[in-house]
């Protein structure tokens, strides 16, 4: 008994360093849910960069729009090859389709429900996610976190939520919460594919 409460010490502790340990969520009704779902839509993240003194609030707002579209691209184009594969039963709506749509109906100036987006997109399923980075990472911009590999001091951090709502009962029905530090640059297509790498795997869509 002393051994095995020794080791969930230890193995609290060390999630607690490594900031390995994710928070995930469920809804009661999740798997349910997912297998009725033919096609979701990934919407634009929310992407927030740190400010750093002396920086222009408006080229940040203008890179944050940026890393936004590059994300979602990115997202889309990674779960397109494992559903190709296999590993998803549903389709992943265009981000273009997705995009026009919304911009259309004058979101996200314009506050939407997950209602009246679903209405909107005619899905079944909505993956929203926010994204806070230290750095920017367009066009060859250095970020660190420790998921994609080793390398010096942990002076960077990416924290991410990662959500899937379901149309038919406007509620959520997955959730992952993770906060990554690392010394390692990379680019947005190494870190989505990392990141895609850990969450795809708990999402209530995946197929083993």
């Amino acid at each position: 008994m002393k051994k095995i409460i020794k080791l969930f010490t230890l193995t609290i502790i060390l999630c607690f360093i490594l900031q390995s340990c994710a928070k995930i969520f469920y809804s009661p009704q999740a798997f349910t849910k997912a297998e009725s779902h033919e096609i979701l839509a990934i919407l634009p993240p929310t992407v927030s960069i740190a400010a750093k003194r002396k920086t222009d609030a408006e080229a940040i707002k203008e890179q944050q729009k940026t890393e936004s579209l590059n994300f979602q691209k990115e997202m889309h184009a990674w779960l397109l090859k494992r559903q190709m594969k296999g590993q998803f039963s549903c389709e992943f709506q265009e981000p273009d389709y997705t995009n026009a749509k919304l911009k259309k109906a004058g979101y996200p100036e314009e506050p939407l429900t997950t209602g009246e987006i679903c209405e909107i997109l005619k899905v079944d399923g909505l993956i929203k996610s926010n994204f806070g980075l230290s750095k920017p990472m367009s066009d060859g911009a250095a970020i660190a976190i420790a998921l994609l590999g080793g390398g010096s001091a942990a002076t960077n951090e990416v924290r991410v939520n990662y959500t899937i709502s379901d149309c038919d009962s406007k509620k959520l029905i997955f959730s992952y919460d993770h906060k990554y530090s690392g010394g390692m640059g990379t680019s947005t297509s190494r870190l989505v594919d990392g990141l895609m790498r850990k969450i795809s795997k708990k999402m209530p869509h995946f197929i083993e």
